[in-house]
Formats: structure tokens, sequence, C-alpha cells
């Protein structure tokens, strides 16, 4: 066996290579821009030729390309990589006969609701009139129809769908921005929904594991914990020995937040875009994953002690390099 990791320097990505490394398995991984380091090569998902030329030789692809972006400003782009090449990823992968492929989706094809009670799993259907306003969702849901549609076309397809990725070492920040605005003190109060969350390490493990097991065209949703966005401030709170929020947003936000369209930011710091996601429920059912690809999350207050810790040391490390 023989992998290409497309996406092999984003926050997953990352972690997905350690998980290669340590099981000794033979793989490249792919950068839009060349690097020296051993498994590496350059590789644009936007251009086939460049597919071609990363993909040819390997038997198993790990597809965890993507832009974690939920400003409108950025849909074309979104647009591009998650859809286009995602397009371009499948058709490269059939033609060059490629044993099995593993995409990287979101639980949020599927798992978002206004419903504090509602637990999606696998079987419910997607909230469309939702994700057609969201830029990102929108294009991951196109994205994985595209992905699972090739499983009728004889290639083996799966698709794992994590929640809200934690954990330490996110080169962007754009995962763990959630955390990292409440130790910057700008979360004064709590939003109204709620999140699903899972350890990014946890998943590395299960994208290598699923390059041999699970059924193709199907999803499995992988999450570790589910809260409202309050008990999950007032856990980072305690960790990182700060003062919790002392209230949450009324449940009246999203129906003011449609009343008002032209707000851009709410207060100093909080985009509208953000405290509009904020304000659903983002609750996952990951039995499916537990039961046919043996997904066993670690404790959740592990993964938040250890994104904490791993932001706090990144901004110490800032603090003193600016003095």
């Amino acid at each position: 066996m023989k992998v290409l990791l497309i996406g092999g320097t984003g926050f997953l990505g990352t972690e997905i290579q350690k998980v290669l490394l340590a099981q000794e398995i033979d793989f490249q991984a792919t950068s839009r821009s060349p690097k020296s380091e051993e498994h590496f090569v350059t590789c644009n998902i936007l251009d086939k030729e460049s597919l071609r030329s990363a993909m040819e030789g390997c038997t198993h692809v790990i597809h965890s390309a993507g832009l974690v972006s939920h400003s409108p400003e950025d849909s074309e782009f979104l647009w591009k990589i998650h859809v286009e090449g995602t397009q371009n990823v499948f058709d490269m992968a059939l033609e060059l006969g490629i044993k099995r492929v593993v995409y990287l989706s979101t639980s949020g094809t599927v798992a978002v609701s206004d419903d504090s009670k509602a637990l999606p799993n696998e079987d419910a259907a997607s909230p469309f009139e939702l994700l057609k306003d969201w830029p990102y969702y929108r294009t991951k849901y196109f994205a994985e129809e595209i992905a699972l549609s090739f499983a009728k076309k004889g290639l083996e397809v799966i698709s794992l769908n994590p929640s809200l990725l934690l954990g330490p070492n996110d080169p962007t920040g754009a995962s763990t921005s959630a955390i990292q605005l409440f130790l910057d003190d700008q979360v004064p109060v709590a939003p109204c929904g709620g999140v699903g969350f899972v350890d990014v390490r946890d998943v590395a493990e299960i994208s290598v594991k699923a390059l041999l097991k699970g059924q193709s065209g199907e999803r499995y949703l992988l999450n570790s914990s589910n809260m409202s966005f309050m008990e999950f401030y007032q856990r980072i709170a305690r960790l990182a020995d700060k003062p919790a929020p002392m209230m949450k947003m009324p449940n009246l936000t999203r129906k003011a937040l449609a009343w008002f369209p032209k707000i851009k930011k709410i207060g100093l710091h909080l985009k509208r875009e953000d405290v509009e996601l904020a304000s659903y429920f983002w609750y996952v059912d990951s039995k499916k994953a537990m039961n046919s690809l043996d997904f066993k999350p670690r404790d959740s207050m592990d993964t938040l002690y250890d994104t904490v810790e791993s932001l706090q040391k990144k901004d110490e490390d800032f603090s003193w390099f600016s003095e």
C-alpha cells in the first residue's frame, strides 16, 4: 500500500502524517508550495496534471485538503477548493485505478439543527435549507456528494465527517479560533447554541484506519462530546484559570440577526457569521463509527486541556518574541 495524503500541511494533515509514519506506511503528502522535507510533493488540486503526477504509483488516497473559513468573501475560493478540487481528485483517482479514497468532510453536512434535543446520525436528512446560506458548509455538502457518487463508479470511497477539530498545534488557528477568542477575552457572553467537537489526533488515527476498514459509499460521523456553548466555555475557563461568561446570548439571536442583515459584527471582535453559526446546535451521534471503525475518542477534557495549553504557550512565545 502506498498512500497519497492530499492536504499534508494542514491541522489534520500534519497529524495524519504522524500516524502514517508511526505505522510505517509508505506515503507522500502534498503541498501547494515546494517543500524540502521527505515525503512531500508539490501539488495543486485545481491542476489535474499536478494531481496526476502526485497520484501515480499510489494505491490509496486520503483527501484532507480544504479551507476553514466562514467569511462570505471567501465563497468563490471555497467553491474552487472544495467542489472543483474534489471533483478533480476523484476523476484522477478513478482514471488511475486507485483502490480507495478516504474523503474528509464535516459533520456539518448532516449534524446541525435549531433544536437543542436533536442528535443527528448518518441517516438524518441534510439540513440544506440552512447550509445553502453558509459558504463553507454549502461547498462541503456538494463536495461530499461528489465524493460519494464515485462509489457507484467502482471506486471505493469512505467519507469521514468530523465535528469541530480541536487539539494542540493548530497551524493557522482557524479550527481553534473559538477557544482563542475566549482566551483573548473577546467572548463576554456565551452563544446560545451548542457545539460538538473531536480531537484532531483521534480523527487522524481513524483516517488511516479507514484506508482498510468501513463500507464503501458510506459516511461516518466522528465526534467526542456535545455540549452547550455555555458549558464549553465554563470548562475552558476552569482550564485557563479565567472567569467564565456570566450569561448566554438570548435564544432570539438567530431571529435578531435575520431582522438586521446589514450587521457585520457583534461587539468589537465577533463576526456576524460566527455568531449566527454558534446560535445553532452542532450535536453529533458517532455510534456508527464506534461500531464499524472501532472509533474510540479520548476524553473530551483531555482534548480541551491540550488545546488550551497549546494556545497559551503560543501566546507566551509570541509575547516573548515581540518584546
